[in-house]
C-alpha cells in the first residue's frame, strides 16, 4: 500500500528540454498532422504504414538513429489507457505527452503506472524497459502515486494464494495499514464470534482449519460524519457442501476481493485526510469443507436477530457481510458502503469488467453515475427490485439465503437479502463485481483488479471535501 520507489521510477518529474515527445493521433486528424512533419519524418512513417489505428506505435529516429519522436494511433477515439501498453513498448528514455488535455495527462499517467504492474511473489520477472513519462510541474504526484499504489495493493491482495490470504493474513495487511495511518485495528476470532454475536460469520468459517475472524479499523475525528465500509472477505470458496465445479475454483481466491477493494479505499481516505470518522469492518473466513461445515437446510442465526434458512452453502457471502452490516447500522453511520465479489449473475448480466451497484438514494444514484463518468471508472446502477422480495421467503426461517421462487434475477436478490439488514433511512451502496480481470487489456494485466475504487474515491472526495 506503500507508494515505492519502482512506483516513483515510472515518471519523470523535473522538466527535461530533451524528452521525447508522444503524440496520440486520431484516423480523422492524421492528414493534418502529418502536413506538420519533416520529410524526413512522413517518409518513416510512411515506409512503417502508420494509419493512426488504434494500438499503432511508431518511434521515429533522427538523423543519428535516436528516438526522437512516438507516434501512437487512437483510432476513432482516444483512450488513455493505452499508454498502459507504452511504458512495456517504448525504449529506455524520458517522454512527455504532446498535445494533450491538461485534465487527461492524469489520467494517461495512471495508466502508465498501472501498465509497469507486474506480480512477481512467486516467479522472477522482467521489469519494464526504463521508459519514464515526465509529468508536469501542477500534476498532483501525491495523488496520483497513492492512487497508483493502493491498485497495485488490491492486485497484491487478489493475486495471492489462498494459502498465503487466509483470514489472519488479511488480518495483518489490516493492521499494517493502520499502523502507517495511526488508525486501530482488532479482530474477533473463531469461537469468540459467538460470544460477541456474529453467528453467521462463524458459520461460515467454522468448517476451516483457518479461524473466522471479523477485521475492526477505526480513524478519524469522532466529531466528523461516519463513514463506513464493508468489504466480503472470502479468503477461498469451495462452495460449501454445494461443491463447484473445479474449473469454477481456479480463481476462487478472489473472494476476498470487496475486502481488498474496502483496505484500499480506507487507504486512499487516510492518506488525503478526508474528514470522516472512517470504520473498516471485514469478515473473512473461509467457506471450507470438513465435518464443521454448515449444511444445505441449516437454519443460521444473524446479528440481526433473523434466523436464515441456507438453501445453498456457496451463497456464503451474503451470510457473513449480513453480519458486518448489522453491527455497521449500529453507529448510525453517514454513508455506508459494501463490496463484494457476490454473484455470478451480476457477470452474467454485465460481464466481468462492468461493476454493479445498488442503493435506494436517488441522490446516490445520480452522483455516481456522474462520478463514473468523470474518473473513468465506470459502474453501472441496479434496482433494489421489491417485489422479488418474497423470493427470500422461507417456510422454516425468517428469510432464506438464496430465492426460493425464481433462477432468475440472482444481483438483485442478493441485494435484496443484504437490504434485510439495512434500515431504510440509511444512506448504503451495495457493489457487486468480478474483481478480475478475465484478458489483459492495456494497464490491466489478466488477474486481480480495483473496479470501481477511483470511482467511490472520487465521490468520497466530493462528498466530503467540501
Amino acid at each position: 500500500m506503500l507508494v515505492t520507489d519502482d512506483i516513483k521510477s515510472l515518471f519523470q518529474l523535473r522538466p527535461q528540454a530533451d524528452a521525447i515527445p508522444i503524440d496520440v493521433v486520431l484516423t480523422e486528424q492524421l492528414e493534418s498532422w502529418l502536413d506538420k512533419l519533416t520529410v524526413f519524418q512522413r517518409r518513416q512513417l510512411q515506409a512503417q504504414n502508420f494509419r493512426a489505428e488504434s494500438g499503432e506505435l511508431v518511434v521515429l529516429v533522427d538523423i543519428n538513429g535516436h528516438a526522437a519522436h512516438v507516434c501512437v494511433g487512437a483510432g476513432k477515439q482516444e483512450d488513455f489507457w493505452s499508454a498502459g501498453a507504452w511504458v512495456r513498448q517504448l525504449p529506455a528514455g524520458v517522454y512527455c505527452l504532446n498535445h494533450v488535455q491538461q485534465d487527461f495527462i492524469f489520467h494517461y499517467a495512471l495508466a502508465w503506472g498501472l501498465g509497469a504492474y507486474i506480480f512477481s511473489r512467486y516467479k522472477k520477472s522482467s521489469k519494464v524497459s526504463g521508459a519514464k513519462l515526465m509529468l508536469p510541474c501542477q500534476l498532483d504526484y501525491k495523488a496520483l502515486f497513492t492512487l497508483i499504489a493502493s491498485i497495485y495493493w488490491v492486485r497484491d491482495l487478489i493475486n495471492t494464494p489462498a494459502e498465503d490470504m487466509m483470514p489472519q493474513h488479511l488480518f495483518t495487511e489490516a493492521k499494517t495499514l493502520a499502523k502507517q495511518h495511526k488508525a486501530s485495528c482488532k479482530a474477533i476470532v473463531g469461537d469468540k464470534l459467538l460470544g460477541k454475536n456474529y453467528p453467521a460469520v462463524h458459520a461460515v468459517g467454522r468448517g476451516s482449519h483457518q479461524s473466522p475472524h471479523l477485521i475492526d479499523l477505526q480513524w478519524g475525528n469522532s466529531n466528523h460524519p461516519k463513514l463506513t465500509l464493508v468489504g466480503k472477505g472470502v479468503c477461498y470458496d469451495t462452495g460449501g457442501l454445494n461443491l463447484k465445479l473445479g474449473t469454477g475454483m481456479l480463481t476462487m481466491k478472489k473472494d476476498m476481493g470487496g475486502a481488498a477493494h474496502a483496505l484500499a479505499l480506507a487507504h486512499l481516505v487516510m492518506s488525503h485526510k478526508l474528514p470522516v470518522r472512517l470504520r473498516v469492518l471485514i469478515p473473512a473466513v473461509e467457506n471450507a469443507i470438513s465435518d464443521h461445515a454448515y449444511r444445505p437446510g441449516d437454519v443460521i442465526q444473524t446479528r440481526a436477530g433473523l434466523s436464515v434458512e441456507v438453501g445453498n452453502t456457496d451463497a456464503e457471502g451474503r451470510l457473513i457481510l449480513a453480519d458486518a452490516l448489522t453491527e455497521a447500522e449500529s453507529e448510525d453511520p453517514d454513508l455506508m458502503i459494501d463490496f463484494a465479489t457476490l454473484t455470478g449473475a451480476q457477470r452474467i448480466a454485465f460481464g466481468g469488467s462492468l461493476p454493479a451497484f445498488f442503493t435506494g438514494n436517488d441522490k446516490i444514484m445520480t452522483d455516481l453515475i456522474r462520478y463514473a463518468s468523470s474518473s473513468h471508472d465506470p459502474a453501472w446502477p441496479m434496482p433494489l427490485f421489491q417485489p422479488y422480495d418474497h423470493y427470500l421467503d422461507s417456510h422454516i426461517a425468517d428469510l432464506s439465503n438464496i430465492s426460493t421462487k425464481s433462477a432468475h434475477g440472482g444481483a438483485i436478490v442478493a441485494a435484496l437479502f443484504l437490504g434485510r439488514f439495512v434500515q431504510d433511512k440509511t444512506r448504503w451502496i451495495h457493489f457487486d463485481f468480478s474483481a478480475w480481470n478475465e484478458q489483459a487489456l492495456p494497464g490491466r494485466p489478466v488477474g486481480g483488479e480495483a473496479m470501481a475504487l477511483r470511482l467511490m474515491f472520487a465521490y468520497l472526495e466530493g462528498r466530503y471535501s467540501s
